[in-house]
């Protein structure tokens, strides 16, 4: 499937696709002419990185993890200390905005004319 397919088949823009690809998070092999063609598969996994993408976790982090989540056969345990790892990061990223939100809060009632 070339590229526009894959696009329109997951929503992900070509932009997108073409990243994911630099950053090794998917692959394609290159026609005569230069153009992407990616295997049906391509969808599932392109949706895989977009559940990652929007979970927060970095490009740098999905591909370290996306072997382990593909495959079921590679699973470890390193897998699920690495997620809660970053479920702890966005856990206090979390806490951090809920603080600034209280803050801010607290100076719109302080200087709110009525």
């Amino acid at each position: 499937m070339r590229i526009g397919d894959l696009s329109a088949a997951t929503g992900a823009s070509a932009r997108s696709l073409r990243y994911y690809e630099e950053q090794g998070l998917l692959a394609s092999v290159r026609s005569g002419g230069g153009q992407r063609h990616y295997p049906e598969t391509a969808v599932e996994r392109v949706s895989l990185i977009q559940s990652l993408l929007s979970a927060g976790l970095t490009s740098a982090t999905i591909q370290d993890v996306l072997p382990c989540i593909s495959n079921e056969a590679i699973r470890t345990p390193w897998l699920a200390e690495r997620l809660t790892s970053e479920l702890d990061r966005v856990t206090k990223q979390i806490d951090d905005l809920n603080r600034t939100r209280e803050i801010l809060a607290g100076l719109v009632e302080r200087y709110r004319v009525d």
